[in-house]
């Protein structure tokens, strides 16, 4: 579990760090390169990391259970459920909120072409 946990980690950087830094250095004019990547650097490592600390210590505060013993345990299926429902919304609305214009432009133009050249 330790290697797929790291493998995973690999995947989720690159997936979400380093295409966000590569969209952002395409979008972004030359003159305002820099500050953009400096504030989606503090939007992810900052604002991101302080709202997924909070967050994930008040779902597992809601997981916890005690034990006849006395001693604290946690419903870890629980815990690990949350985390993927919201990983899972978040993948739809991103899915239906983000869209690129000029892709998309493109996607027309082809399909304008292809169409032109089927009707001669």
């Amino acid at each position: 579990m330790l290697w797929g946990g790291i493998l995973l980690h690999g995947i989720c950087y690159d997936f979400f760090f380093v295409t966000g830094q590569i969209y952002i250095d395409g979008k972004a004019p030359v003159s305002l390169r820099a500050s953009a990547q400096g504030l989606i650097t503090f939007i992810t490592y900052g604002l991101g990391m302080l709202a997924g600390s909070w967050l994930s210590g008040a779902v597992v505060y809601h997981y916890t259970l005690s034990v006849p013993q006395g001693t604290l345990t946690y419903d870890w299926r629980s815990i690990w459920i949350f985390s993927a429902g919201a990983s899972a919304i978040v993948l739809i609305m991103f899915l239906f909120s983000f869209f690129d214009k000029q892709i998309d432009a493109a996607r027309l133009h082809a399909a304008e072409e292809s169409s032109v050249e089927v009707r001669q």
